[in-house]
């Protein structure tokens, strides 16, 4: 048995799954401190590792791979969603993790793997043949990055995401909406989707909805933002510079 070749199988281990070949914790462990001492295996943090191509020389595991063995209920979320399925161009090396069970920030491979408390499991998806990456389904990281664009993406970058995005299931970003009972996420989602709403494939129906939901409150789209252009629609103070986009521009919705 070779333990570097069965291990290739896995892209993310523990000492457990080491374990399994010899039925001794000690044998394990200092087969692991082996591989790792030649080259063949790294740490990604405590009790987590990959091995390391012995083509490349980088680690086998990808990092939406990682993100989803941290804990048994971590999943990709937000913008590193979006980098998985490819709507996001800009490489970014902050890795978000949603979990339920929270965990320290740490760095691997020149990323830093970031908790983000997990607030539903739903909408949670574990594609075939993807190494066991679980990440939210397009529906709900469009949800997700809206509702957290002011800590996480920033409105310019959620705004021009927006433009890749086509045909999501409507009544999947409701449920959602339904799961946040957010007034302003419900404002947003309303405002920054209608101008979408024809390659997205959102009917009318369904902004009516957002909009009963929106309460009376005024807000500003964005934290930290002065001025800007009044929309009456969806009672939201939105930035002059959102007119003026590199990849797309933010029309007032009329509906």
């Amino acid at each position: 048995m070779n333990l570097y070749f069965e291990l290739l199988k896995k892209p993310v281990f523990n000492m457990e799954d080491v374990n399994v070949f010899y039925n001794n914790m000690n044998s394990a462990r200092s087969a692991v401190k082996r591989l790792t001492k030649e080259g063949m295996v790294a740490k990604i943090r405590n009790n987590m590792y990959t091995c390391i191509s012995g083509e490349t020389g980088a680690p086998v595991a990808n990092r939406f791979q990682i993100a989803s063995h941290i804990t048994p209920t971590s999943y990709v979320s937000h913008h590193t969603a979006m980098e998985y399925y490819g709507i996001t161009d800009q490489v970014c090396y902050d890795v978000y993790v949603s979990s339920e069970t929270s965990f320290r920030d740490f760095t691997f491979d020149g990323y830093m793997y970031c908790f983000v408390e997990s607030k539903s499991l739903e909408g949670i998806e574990k594609p075939p043949y993807s190494g066991g990456v679980a990440v939210t389904n397009l529906e709900r990281t469009i949800v997700d990055s809206i509702k957290d664009m002011d800590k996480i993406s920033g409105i310019e970058e959620v705004v021009q995401n927006m433009e890749s995005v086509h045909q999501m299931q409507e009544k999947r970003l409701l449920r959602y909406l339904e799961l946040y009972k957010n007034q302003f996420l419900y404002q947003k989602m309303g405002y920054l989707l209608w101008q979408h709403r024809e390659q997205m494939g959102l009917s009318d129906s369904f902004f009516e909805t957002c909009r009963k939901q929106i309460g009376k409150s005024k807000r500003y789209l964005t934290r930290d933002q002065n001025g800007g252009s009044y929309d009456n629609t969806w009672k939201l103070v939105v930035p002059d510079d959102l007119q003026n986009m590199k990849n797309g521009v933010i029309m007032d919705a009329d509906i």
